[in-house]
């Protein structure tokens, strides 16, 4: 029992290599399709058991007497948790195999919502909700893992923006469920209710995943696909030589990073605060704000696929280029969100849409730049450093958004959205041509 749990924890051993070329195709299509569906049910899920917290955050705070101050640090608490975990989780998924890191990663999250939803008290809910954020930090970098392992680079950014549409799905289907359940069951159900259903897809990752092409015989993807390997020196490099050139004095790497502070500082703000936002100064229902979150998510699909096709084809490479478009039209669209009147439900639609459109097609080409950026080695690292940077800006912006709204109100708060998002255009731009490490 403990050496199959060592055996499943551990990378799996390569396989002896397939020859047959027909059979090689006709494995990597299975697999390509099986690992990128599971991946993408399980990431979507991951969201089931984080963001169900968005939709309960005015209940909660209603039952508790909670200051919107008080919320954010719950909220920057988790972030806090959740950005050491996804830098710690992309380090562990270089030397452990991904399909065990990210169905436990589930699971422990799907109990510790058990858990929440019989909590009282903000203590309790701070420990609790850090707790969650710790093991969902175990979902993205094994995501970014197996898509560098099994997609080459001349599709990368089509591969993750399909696989970037799980944050949609998973966060705009949590929008209209945790909506129905705290409307009709009161709060604590929207965290019982998907913690079950998280355990549940926790067991079918475990079923579904499987870690690098060789260990199912298979070439390197780079070598199916008929590309060099553009990290080949790397190959006689130690693991500390890697970090240094790869990592430590990749330029390019922490340029993304800072700048995805910026993006996370609105895409998380607008999907933790803008519930509350369009009740409490828009003259939404919890019913309608959850739709307008829904909207929110559901454009992301089609901004992140969006942006990933454009920098695969229209503009082969420059992922910074898209990225810098994107935020400034993320710009313009705060915009319109701050200059909505109040009750006009289908202009604030609009605006939550564009939104959604034009922040998660950043978030998704972040990823991609550091994944083309590093040797196979560090690819969890280089995400999950990412990951962290982002959460930087998350933990920010939930006090501080709690903060600013409790002192200087909504319209302050947009502001400061719309400013970040022109920081971060700025930074993207920097990052204007390809670069590619050789």
């Amino acid at each position: 029992m403990i050496e199959a749990l060592k055996a499943f924890i551990r990378p799996a051993p390569e396989m002896p290599r397939i020859q047959d070329p027909t059979r090689i195709k006709s494995d990597y299509r299975y697999w390509r399709t099986r690992i990128m569906y599971s991946m993408m049910s399980g990431y979507a899920v991951y969201y089931f058991v984080r963001k169900n917290f968005s939709i309960a955050n005015k209940s909660i705070s209603e039952e508790f007497h909670f200051s919107n101050t008080e919320m954010g640090l719950i909220l920057s608490a988790a972030t806090v948790a959740y950005g050491i975990s996804k830098f710690a989780s992309g380090i562990l998924v270089d030397i452990l195999n991904p399909r065990f890191l990210m169905s436990a990663g589930l699971i422990l999250s799907a109990l510790t919502n058990i858990f929440f939803g019989m909590g009282a008290g903000l203590t309790v809910f701070i420990v609790l909700w850090a707790l969650n954020n710790l093991f969902q930090g175990l979902g993205m970098p094994p995501c970014g893992k197996l898509l560098n392992s099994w997609f080459s680079r001349k599709e990368g950014g089509r591969a993750w923006g399909l696989w970037n549409a799980s944050h949609q799905i998973g966060g705009g289907l949590i929008f209209l469920i945790a909506g129905f359940l705290v409307s009709e069951y009161g709060w604590r159900s929207s965290f019982y209710v998907p913690g079950v259903f998280a355990i549940l897809v926790g067991l079918f990752l475990i079923n579904r995943l499987r870690d690098t092409p060789a260990a199912l015989g298979l070439p390197p993807v780079h070598e199916y696909a008929g590309e060099s390997d553009p990290f080949k020196e790397a190959q006689t490099q130690s693991g500390r030589e890697i970090f240094i050139n790869y990592i430590l004095k990749n330029r390019i790497l922490w340029i993304v990073c800072i700048a995805n502070i910026f993006v996370y500082i609105v895409r998380i703000g607008v999907f933790d605060w803008a519930p509350k936002f369009l009740v409490s100064e828009r003259g939404f229902t919890t019913k309608e704000a959850s739709v307008a979150g829904f909207a929110f998510e559901v454009s992301g699909i089609f901004g992140a696929i969006a942006a990933g096709w454009l920098s695969d084809t229209a503009f082969p490479g420059r992922r910074g280029a898209i990225a810098t478009v994107f935020m400034v039209w993320l710009a313009a669209a705060i915009g319109i969100v701050f200059a909505s009147p109040s009750g006009n439900f289908w202009l604030m639609i609009f605006a939550m849409v564009s939104v959604g459109f034009f922040v998660y097609g950043p978030q998704v080409l972040v990823a991609v730049v550091a994944a083309e950026n590093v040797d196979a080695r560090a690819v969890g690292t280089a995400v999950g450093m990412t990951g962290f940077f982002g959460y930087v800006g998350a933990t920010i912006c939930g006090v501080g958004t709690g903060y600013v709204v409790d002192h200087f109100g909504w319209d302050v708060a947009l502001v400061v959205y719309l400013i970040s998002a022109l920081i971060g255009a700025g930074l993207f731009a920097i990052a204007w041509k390809p670069v590619m490490r050789r």
